[in-house]
């Protein structure tokens, strides 16, 4: 009984986890990037050999981690699977471990941006993944195929099939559903307010005793220990949008009225065969709609793009890299905001006709 509970939650738990990557594999991939990226300096160089081959392990291992959810659920050479999963669990247990004690990625990316887990709540969950692999692993040779060996080799492999191609297209297009705080319907000004005022309870001592207060008390003699906000859950979604140029701040400017925001968080890496569908719809906007470009690059990086790209005479303003790709998932990618509401997004495959974006804006 135990160990068809233990498949059951294994199987579902691997599932789920596999198909919320695959949602937004661009998002593991940087998430991997990060990972990558600590492991060159703290453990070997070679690590950061990685970083170019991080969208494509991103689909690989959300790949698998589905197949083998399906595997464990039909009870599919388990002998197998439970070694795998046993590996994976263990690797896995010891990456949330090593980030969680030493805090240096903060946000595993276990579920994507579905569920965001803190980094001792990512190693508790693989704890506890850990121990249930552990009685399937004990118990491999007990279970016996649910279905035959045929029709099992057919399902993991159609399984793979599918979900590889449900990769391949939220990469190509954008992700089938956007958890970030940029989502389409998004008030983008507003996110970026609490929604409630925030309250703080103040832990001080004094006389060798502990005293709370809601307000910061005056009287002498108290020494200040802990700010603890009470009210988490009323905290901004958004707290690192910021646009600016040379001229100075412009976050502001992009909620007024209609922009076309044109991202491009590295001009270098971006799709420059897109440059001048982009340009096309830019020349045939309506009098009422903005264009402007959101970039990452330098001053020097973004006046070489201007040589290649001589006729993109589009202003162009600064944000942070981190948030951009927040933003979308396309490089670049097209955002339409009218009064600092999201109207709409497009990956640089889906580039919308200006009549589109009149449409977007009267919806």
């Amino acid at each position: 009984m135990v160990k068809h509970i233990a498949r059951i939650l294994v199987g579902g738990l691997f599932i789920f986890s596999g198909l919320v990557k695959l949602n937004d594999p661009v998002g593991t991939a940087i998430k991997l990037e990060e990972y990558f990226e600590v492991f060159a300096v703290d453990f070997a160089p070679f690590f950061s050999a990685l970083v170019p081959l991080a969208l494509g392990l991103s689909v690989f291992l959300s790949v698998l981690e589905v197949a083998l959810g399906v595997a464990v659920l039909i009870n599919y050479r388990m002998k197998i699977t439970t070694w795998v999963l046993l590996g994976l669990i263990i690797f896995f247990t010891f990456l949330t471990f090593y980030s969680a004690y030493f805090n240096k990625v903060t946000d595993c990316g276990c579920f994507g941006d579905f569920i965001v887990l803190t980094p001792w709540q990512s190693f508790t969950k693989d704890i506890i993944l850990l121990a249930l692999i552990v009685i399937l692993f004990i118990n491999r040779d007990r279970f016996n195929e649910i279905l035959s060996l045929k029709t099992s080799h057919l399902t993991v492999t159609i399984t793979v099939i599918f979900c590889t191609f449900l990769g391949i297209y939220a990469i190509r297009h954008l992700p089938y559903f956007d958890f970030r705080a940029y989502y389409v319907g998004a008030n983008i000004p507003q996110a970026m307010q609490p929604s409630e005022p925030l309250r703080y309870k103040y832990i001080m001592e004094k006389d060798g005793s502990t005293e709370e207060f809601t307000k910061y008390p005056t009287e002498d003699g108290y020494e200040f220990k802990e700010m603890v906000l009470l009210n988490p859950e009323a905290q901004p979604k958004i707290t690192d949008y910021s646009v600016w140029n040379d001229e100075g701040e412009f976050t502001q400017g992009t909620f007024e009225g209609n922009k076309l925001a044109i991202v491009m968080y590295d001009v270098n890496k971006a799709n420059q065969a897109s440059i001048t569908e982009i340009q096309q719809l830019i020349s045939n906007l309506s009098s009422n709609v903005e264009p402007i470009v959101l970039t990452a690059s330098g001053a020097e990086a973004y006046n070489e793009f201007l040589t290649a790209h001589p006729d993109f005479t589009v202003p162009h303003y600064y944000a942070d890299a981190t948030v951009l790709k927040a933003v979308i998932r396309s490089n670049p990618g097209i955002m339409l905001l009218s009064e600092g509401v999201v109207q709409g997004k497009w990956h640089y495959n889906d580039i919308p006709s200006a009549l589109n974006l009149s449409l977007n804006l009267e919806l």
